[in-house]
């Protein structure tokens, strides 16, 4: 018996891996309340017509693409692999790595020319083929499943093609960074159907609070009181959304002004505002800004 309810919206996740903590933190932060326990299946919202389906991160992109779910939250990675006919709605901002073919430190390869005639190990053989022939490589590629890093210790392969984040675990096993092929990051995929069909609403819905909360994580809203006088040089130096908020401060011939600064241009900004004779100035994080 199907104990999902149709008519919501269902949203595929990574059951159990690198994105899954990251991707369950950010739909609480976009007010989801759901049961994370694991092990589960799914989970049904109590405040949203969604319901969370955990799954390995390989079938992610398929259920979407075949429409078994409206959703997905997916690396980008496996999209540029399964080529899989989905829309991608949004970058989430986490989860980066990069694809990348590395070689044992040791290694006489030291370009890409070099890799001409040699094994290449790889769960990637769809973006390492597509970009070894853009490069035109001619190197024999060996599909394998599993941890890639162990390859060239025991002679299958003379470079592998592989996700790192840090580079921390390549280094651990001897290994460097020949070249990048591409970067990912979390992103969410749909279903073309679910942009037309019933549940076109509740998506837009679902797209306004993932919004809200990518768009807080770039922005800080800083407090700070200074002398009136300073004010039209201070409101030069606020690079912001919109004009800072001015009010009468306690002391006369203060104010106190408040802003939303995005986190590029934060520290500059307050170490001129330091610079201009600012006392003090408090800092507060954003959960969500709603445009």
């Amino acid at each position: 018996m199907n104990t999902l309810k149709n008519g919501n919206l269902k949203l595929a996740v990574q059951k159990e891996g690198r994105l899954t903590d990251e991707t369950l933190e950010f739909l609480c932060k976009c007010g989801f309340e759901f049961e994370s326990r694991k092990p589960r299946l799914f989970s049904t919202c109590r405040n949203f017509p969604l319901e969370i389906i955990y799954v390995r991160d390989d079938d992610i992109p398929r259920y979407v693409g075949e429409g078994i779910v409206d959703l997905g939250i997916v690396g980008q990675n496996l999209l540029y692999e399964q080529k899989a006919k989905v829309k991608k709605l949004l970058n989430l901002r986490y989860g980066f790595c990069s694809l990348v073919i590395a070689v044992p430190k040791e290694s006489l390869i030291k370009k890409l020319e070099d890799l001409k005639g040699k094994k290449v190990a790889t769960t990637y053989p769809v973006s390492t083929k597509a970009f070894l022939k853009k490069w035109k490589i001619q190197a024999e590629i060996v599909e394998i499943s599993g941890s890639a890093e162990i390859a060239p210790a025991l002679g299958v392969c003379s470079a592998i093609v592989d996700l790192t984040s840090s580079g921390s675990t390549l280094a651990l096993n001897d290994l460097r960074i020949l070249t990048s092929i591409y970067d990912s990051e979390a992103v969410c995929i749909a279903n073309e159907k679910v942009l037309v069909n019933g549940k076109k609403d509740f998506l837009k819905q679902l797209v306004t609070r993932f919004k809200a909360v990518l768009s807080a994580k770039n922005y800080k809203y800083i407090m700070f009181s200074a002398s009136q006088n300073l004010l039209p040089k201070l409101k030069k130096i606020i690079p912001n959304m919109k004009p800072p908020i001015i009010s009468p401060f306690t002391k006369v011939g203060w104010v106190t002004i408040s802003s939303v600064i995005k986190e590029d241009f934060f520290w500059k900004t307050v170490e001129t505002l330091k610079q201009k004779g600012v006392p003090e100035i408090y800092v507060l994080p954003i959960e969500k800004i709603v445009t």
